[in-house]
């Protein structure tokens, strides 16, 4: 996946969630287990919000559409896991709670507390600590 962010659309106060590139998204969609080596190259090489953001959403569909192995990339996704972006923690906690890889509870429990500790300064259109919070549940199901 090219590192270009261009398409790509954060949430804004009048959209509380993103748009990302539809073309792009199923053509990893169709490449299945073959897209995760891309993917992970994508993840591996970009501290770009956006393309985190992008990488992450479609590795969530991935698993949404049955592809296993993305639990296999928490070594390289958990890179963002100290990111202080609530995008990027949004779909951590989502890739976590569907793929409850074992080490991922201790960081989605850290990101919970840092964020109730300090709160951002800045105004967010969605709140993470839910999908947090909900990833942290399922662990405990």
């Amino acid at each position: 996946m090219e590192n270009f962010s261009v398409n790509i659309q954060m949430p804004n106060i009048n959209r509380n969630y993103c748009r990302f590139d539809g073309v792009k998204v199923l053509y990893y969609l169709q490449k299945r287990e073959d897209a995760l080596p891309l993917l992970e190259n994508t993840l591996k090489s970009t501290n770009d919000e956006k393309t985190v953001c992008e990488s992450l959403y479609i590795a969530d569909r991935l698993i949404e559409n049955g592809v296993k192995g993305v639990d296999k990339m928490y070594p390289t996704i958990s890179r963002f896991n100290d990111t202080k972006s609530p995008n990027i923690q949004t779909f951590l906690a989502g890739i976590y709670r569907k793929t409850k890889v074992p080490d991922a509870f201790g960081p989605l429990c850290k990101m919970l507390i840092q964020n109730s500790i300090n709160p951002p300064k800045e105004p967010q259109f969605f709140d993470p600590n839910e999908e947090i919070g909900g990833a942290i549940l399922d662990y405990l199901a």
